[in-house]
């Protein structure tokens, strides 16, 4: 079922947009909202629907205490009948019981001392529970580079210093001063050039 059909057969459903996974989540109060036709939904008190790429992979109604099927062994046993299912329910949680099949699972479980039951396509849960995962990683990714980048900004904003030799009374920057070696009674800093021509220093000849 599409969005644009779930819509035609409930009209007082209301969309919010999808988010980056594709995924949109709605719910419907028959139970409560006086637009809804009860006489389409009796006993049900509310309805949440998921989409993924604009197709319903979640069902989950939730039912009154007026409905005839309220202990959860009773609801299994009544849907099992009603749907055709194979008697091959497990135990869920508390007192819930899910029935797996191969594109899809089952779970009828208590929620306010009222039965509920949900079908979901276990196909698309996989789906999305990578697209979270691939998100995440991609989010985790572009903080760790954006955080090199500031710092690699930040480093190269920073003045370089200007080491000089005492002793020759010049004074190297840039990449000319790397494996210059100097005495460490001689060395000296400056932090710029015109501080260290003040100084009487003066460039050295193999920063040329």
């Amino acid at each position: 079922m599409t969005m644009e059909q779930a819509k035609a057969h409930v009209p007082q459903i209301v969309f919010g947009p999808t988010d980056s996974l594709g995924s949109n989540k709605t719910t419907v109060n028959p139970g409560f909202d006086p637009r809804a036709d009860k006489a389409r939904f009796p006993d049900v008190r509310s309805i949440s629907l998921e989409f993924l790429d604009g197709r319903l992979v979640s069902l989950w109604i939730g039912y009154d205490s007026n409905f005839k099927w309220l202990g959860v062994p009773e609801f299994v046993a009544g849907i099992s009948q009603s749907l055709s299912l194979p008697n091959a329910w497990t135990e869920w949680k508390v007192r819930g019981r899910q029935l797996r099949c191969t594109d899809f699972e089952l779970t009828v479980s208590t929620i306010a001392q009222s039965p509920s039951f949900r079908i979901v396509d276990t196909g698309a849960e996989e789906t999305l529970v990578a697209r979270r995962y691939t998100a995440a990683a991609e989010a985790e990714a572009t903080e760790t580079e954006t955080e090199t980048e500031q710092s690699e900004a930040s480093e190269a904003s920073e003045p370089e210093e200007i080491v000089a030799d005492r002793k020759t009374k010049t004074y190297f920057q840039g990449t000319c001063r790397r494996g210059v070696p100097i005495a460490e009674g001689n060395r000296i800093t400056f932090k710029t050039t015109a501080e260290a021509e003040k100084a009487g220093y003066r460039l050295s000849r193999t920063c040329s």
